[in-house]
């Protein structure tokens, strides 16, 4: 994938220390437990179980120094990356007749204070709703590569855009939404629900994708690094490698089917219409 720009929504966090501790718990609304764990396959009902029980959770603090920008070549492209997507869904908000409100986006190795309570790496890249921010040490690219088997840059850019697709959800009110339901569902039918919201982000940065290719960003090669990380990060995939049986009732995320086929839908039209998830029974 070309870079062309650099966003200046990067705050580059890496090396740097804060006080506190915390956990993803107090103040973060259902909608985050859902979305963080992506990749690793966590379950967010155990998230959830674990928050419940803390009593109290402290105020993560400002890390120690000024905010920076990257300078490394991946922390720079994951700022063209981001750049792009502004572009795009700018341009798409424009459309529909509203502003879009760009995200930021932190880079941290190990924890980071968020909104949402203290960030970390094993939690792999999620958004917290409660600042508009993406967060993710970009050592989850090696593992990325290693483990999953999904190397290219625009497998890289995939992450980012999936992300940056829950600030779209949260922008479009979808969040909010999500949360209302919760109050009125049982427990799996809100888990399936989740499951359409993650597709509905994989299905926004297809769309993403469609908006960069015609900007000639993409090269040879790089939808099928997205493809490939889409199929190896389905929560069916995840399962069998970890665990040696399917469960459908705990997916969170969908089916490597379900990520690819949604993915190829946003690339193929370029449009937020082609992405009611929800109203889907595929």
């Amino acid at each position: 994938m070309r870079i062309e720009d650099q966003s200046s929504n990067v705050e580059d966090r890496r090396g740097r220390s804060f006080g506190g501790r915390g956990i993803l718990g107090g103040g973060i609304g259902a909608v985050i437990l859902v979305i963080i764990g992506m990749f690793f396959g966590i379950d967010p009902r155990v998230i959830l179980g674990l928050a419940e029980t803390v009593q109290s959770v402290q105020a993560p603090q400002t890390p120690s120094g000024p905010a920076k920008a990257p300078s490394d070549e991946l922390g720079r492209f994951v700022s063209g990356v981001l750049a792009d997507t502004e572009k795009t869904w700018g341009t798409l908000f424009r459309q529909l007749g509203r502003n879009y409100a760009e995200p930021g986006l932190v880079l941290f190795d190990r924890a980071t204070p968020t909104a949402c309570g203290t960030g970390q790496t094993a939690m792999g890249p999620f958004y917290c709703p409660l600042d508009s921010k993406v967060y993710i040490d970009l050592a989850f690219y090696r593992l990325l590569r290693d483990r999953f088997r999904a190397p290219g840059d625009f497998a890289q850019a995939y992450v980012i855009a999936h992300e940056v697709g829950h600030h779209v959800q949260n922008q479009l009110g979808i969040m909010q939404k999500m949360d209302g339901f919760r109050k009125r569902m049982s427990e799996s039918q809100y888990n399936a629900l989740a499951v359409r919201l993650e597709l509905q982000a994989d299905c926004f940065a297809g769309v993403w994708a469609h908006h960069a290719s015609n900007r000639n960003l993409l090269e040879a090669g790089d939808v099928e690094e997205a493809m490939r990380a889409a199929a190896a990060i389905g929560d069916d995939t995840i399962q069998r490698r970890t665990q040696g049986a399917i469960v459908p009732e705990s997916f969170t995320h969908g089916t490597s089917e379900q990520r690819m086929r949604w993915f190829m839908t946003g690339m193929k039209s370029g449009q937020i219409s082609a992405c009611n998830t929800f109203e889907s029974q595929a």
